[in-house]
């Protein structure tokens, strides 16, 4: 058959095709997708040669996954609608969390603000202005107790997007567990706790790499065993995309981090599928529809490969790339934010084909500022309209077997593992990320996109194209500067009214942990728990482990 429409190829090249384009040569033209890969004119089963449906395909919820983790989808339920939100004091998040959740939001996202990040307290002079502004502030478990006050933590799923605290936020949760009488096993949730994108990507690291991954698998072996339900790691393509990564370079990048993270895992004593069941990811979700549902499949498939070839998992749910999303933030324009309305929901429409199991829909006016009500609104009532109006949730997979889908899986799968083929010989990401490679070839990228856009070889509408002289600004929301004094004050109280006795031994304690073996994550629970604050915690493992400074990679 493929002879016969090889021959059929040929003879539609050589008369149909070629007389349309002898009288409009324009039409010869090249595309490549947004990762730069070459766009064929017309797929056919030629372009998946060699193509074998059980080891590339399979069924829903059987190995390798490439078409979904589960065998009824979303035919079960829905993707959970879990909207990232947080800024200002816990006070304010906490009413925004309550108006999402009264919305028909599934699950909680919690952003924290740049202090809470880098492990410094709101009254840190070297913080001064970053207080409440692109997040909440969380100096201590008092603001934990005021951020979720009347929301019952055995009855949501809560994300949160911390990394180099992660293990002072999840004990702060725990501790409000506790005081609302729940047990541990009934928590739900997702830290992310990747460290090795911030090296990469983003920025927001303490210490240095190799302490810093002591404190991901302390965390992934306590929770294995107090917290069995609760996801130890979000593995991040997100950032490294937003950064410029192409797609192949998203997800091998981010399965690169993944293989690292269960290395350190497996040479701390723990059992592969111990913990691995409770791994997650997070990847974007960027404009070219197509080649993102096959970059979401093609990364099902390589994670699966990994934990059974690799690592010789045996459980099937060690094998399953379970994974949110987030809409590209990177593609939104402060010119004509309407438009911003329209990519989110092609992202997400992306996203949902792709087999996501969260979604976060950015909103229109996120180029301008933090989200308003109203927009906040909009972009979870995209993702509604897409579960409850579209139709496309109503069968699995429901691109697969298309020419292109397949091919296009194929070969972003292809050029994922030359990269982490690459990286192997480099002896391993932490490696590669100390020599910069990784970096230098996301910058690469990067400035190849911003050349193309700049040369008018990609368009984006609004900015370089269909441009209009006046632009309609919607409202933005405004941080109150009013609050970095409110929390300050805050705080400064705490210190005074609680027991500074039992701060000054939990925090000597740890100190003292932090320079053996022992996994610090209870003894940092202790410290929370007496209310030492996060800075307080922050500067003892600083004490211990130094700080990570980055290198320039020219």
């Amino acid at each position: 058959m493929n002879e016969s429409l090889k021959k059929e190829k040929e003879r539609w090249e050589s008369t149909t095709l070629k007389k349309v384009i002898d009288r409009f040569p324009e039409r010869k033209k090249e595309f490549r997708s947004y990762s730069g890969i070459p766009i064929e004119r017309v797929y056919t089963p030629l372009d998946i040669e060699g193509f074998d449906y059980l080891s590339h395909l399979g069924f829903p919820g059987e190995y390798p996954y490439t078409r979904g983790v589960q065998p009824t989808m979303y035919r079960g339920r829905f993707w959970t609608m879990r909207q990232y939100a947080g800024f200002g004091t816990a006070k304010e998040s906490n009413q925004r969390y309550k108006y999402l959740l009264s919305q028909g939001q599934t699950g909680l996202s919690i952003a924290f603000d740049l202090p809470t990040q880098m492990g410094y307290d709101s009254d840190n002079p070297l913080v001064s202005g970053e207080v409440g502004k692109v997040g909440v502030a969380i100096d201590s478990l008092e603001d934990m107790e005021v951020l979720f006050s009347g929301i019952p933590l055995d009855k949501v799923s809560t994300s949160m997007t911390i990394n180099s605290t992660a293990a002072i936020l999840l004990s702060m949760y725990m501790a409000i567990a506790e005081k609302q009488g729940i047990s541990f096993n009934k928590l739900r949730g997702t830290i992310q706790n990747d460290i090795l994108k911030e090296y990469i990507a983003r920025g927001t690291y303490i210490y240095p790499p190799r302490p810093s991954m002591r404190l991901i698998t302390d965390i992934f072996e306590f929770c294995s065993r107090n917290i069995p339900r609760w996801n130890t790691i979000s593995i991040s393509g997100y950032h490294i995309r937003e950064a410029g990564a192409t797609a192949p370079q998203e997800i091998a990048f981010t399965l690169a981090d993944g293989i690292t993270y269960v290395e350190a895992a497996l040479s701390k004593g723990l059992n592969v599928d111990e913990f691995a069941p409770r791994l997650s990811f997070f990847f974007n979700a960027h404009n070219n529809l197509l080649e993102e549902v096959a970059k979401f499949r093609a990364a099902r498939r390589m994670w699966a490969k990994i934990m059974k070839e690799r690592f010789g998992a045996k459980n099937p749910k060690s094998m399953m790339l379970r994974f949110h999303t987030q809409t590209a933030g990177s593609t939104l324009t402060a010119q004509q934010p309407d438009n911003n309305i329209v990519r989110v929901t092609i992202q997400a429409l992306a996203a949902v084909l792709g087999g996501t199991q969260s979604l976060h829909t950015n909103s229109r006016d996120e180029a301008l500022s933090l989200p308003t009500e109203d927009s906040v609104r909009i972009a979870l009532r995209t993702q509604q309209i897409i579960a409850y109006e579209s139709g496309v949730p109503e069968t699995v997979d429901p691109l697969a077997g298309s020419y292109f889908i397949e091919a296009m899986t194929n070969r972003i799968e292809k050029e994922a593992w030359e990269y982490i083929d690459k990286i192997d010989k480099m002896g391993g990401m932490i490696k590669a990320i100390e020599e910069g490679y990784v970096q230098k070839e996301i910058q690469d990228s990067a400035y190849q996109f911003q050349k193309e856009v700049e040369e008018k070889e990609r368009i984006i509408v609004g900015v370089n194209e269909f441009k209009i002289e006046e632009d309609i600004k919607p409202k933005i929301l405004k941080v109150d500067p009013e609050i970095e004094r409110i929390q300050i004050e805050r705080l400064q109280e705490l210190k005074k009214k609680r027991d500074n006795r039992a701060v000054k031994s939990a925090l000597s304690t740890l100190k003292d942990k932090a320079k053996t073996d022992e996994n610090l994550v209870p003894y940092i629970f202790d410290a929370v728990k007496a209310y030492a604050t996060l800075g307080e915690i922050s500067d003892v493992l600083r004490d211990v482990f130094g700080i990570y400074e980055e290198k320039i990679f020219i």
